[in-house]
């Protein structure tokens, strides 16, 4: 039997796999994936409840597997999120981000390719808080989201992890944030496109890129053009330190980081179908696709050398 909560990508579908849906919602159940029991009720309490009726397996060869597999998953997101090339990396923004986060901190985080960076590489840790917009995937919601939570915690950090395009859509409530004094603090990817509109394009559609690009925006002269304090990083060197320093500030603030706007967020596991549609893409005349080739071709050298140094100290 398996089980599938709502947001799994859907299993193939096997006549020797019965399937069990757990939901809060009674008419979630069976609504994505055919389901021959559905149990209606909270996760927790329903998997506590059912714990109990199941015999123990003391094989572990499977949870081994999924074991080694998540710590090399880690060991990759590990030096992704150290790279210090030029221009910089989106990966390292988040994980250096990570660093600097409470232990109570509330992260709030916008739509497009900022989500995968902040899923991937921001350690969420107990006693945090952590919202998007999961279902519509509404852009723009970052920013009010960390007004919201500042306003109901007010002695916790609240930190929006936002996009550039996402962020140009409610920029105007950061003047709020200044108007109550609200000391939250807005980090902005910024590549001057709507990066996810770009992917899609390319991976989903096999066309070339088309209306993404939009005028560049000093979102660090903006912040204090509203009343509060602006911060512009260029450099890898100095992702840390800017951070470090915009953390600790009292007023409303942004940090705008220049970040390679070349560099996707790749799928755990690259499929046929997607190399497929960029190569589409490119036959098509994607105009960047000359930068954006060598991107993925440089990840994929990183990502071999890493390989072969933890395959020479193994």
């Amino acid at each position: 039997m398996k089980l599938v909560l709502p947001i799994e990508l859907l299993p193939v579908i096997r006549n020797t796999q019965a399937c069990l849906q757990i939901d809060i919602l009674p008419e979630k159940i069976g609504a994505r994936y055919p389901v021959e029991v559905g149990l209606v009720g909270d996760s927790r309490l329903t998997l506590n409840a059912l714990l109990p009726l199941l015999p123990r397996k003391y094989e572990s060869d499977f949870l081994d597997s999924k074991q080694r597999a998540m710590r090399k998953w880690r060991s990759l997101l590990e030096e992704q999120g150290s790279r210090n090339d030029r221009p910089i990396k989106p990966q390292i923004v988040a994980t250096i981000l990570s660093d600097e986060l409470e232990d109570d901190a509330i992260i709030s985080v916008d739509s497009g390719t900022i989500t995968s960076w902040a899923a991937r590489y921001i350690n969420i840790k107990k006693g945090m808080l952590f919202s998007l917009s999961g279902t519509l995937a509404s852009m723009g919601c970052g920013l009010p989201y960390a007004i919201a939570a500042q306003i109901a915690f007010p002695k916790r950090q609240s930190v929006a992890f936002v996009g550039d395009g996402g962020f140009t859509m409610l920029m105007g409530d950061f003047a709020t944030a200044v108007q109550y004094n609200l000391p939250i603090k807005v980090i902005i990817i910024k590549n001057n496109v709507l990066g996810m509109i770009r992917w899609e394009q390319m991976a989903f559609l096999g066309n070339p890129e088309f209306d993404i690009a939009f005028t560049p925006i000093d979102f660090a002269r903006y912040a204090e053009a509203c009343g509060g304090k602006g911060y512009t990083v260029t450099e890898p060197r100095d992702v840390k330190p800017i951070l470090a320093e915009a953390m600790s500030e009292k007023k409303p603030t942004i940090v705008e980081v220049h970040v390679d706007p070349f560099d996707p967020p790749m799928p755990p596991q690259v499929d046929l179908e997607f190399v497929k549609k960029m190569v589409e893409s490119f036959s098509k005349g994607q105009r960047y696709a000359k930068r954006i080739g060598l991107t993925l071709y440089g990840n994929q050298i990183h990502e071999r050398l890493r390989d072969l140094h933890h395959h020479d100290h193994g």
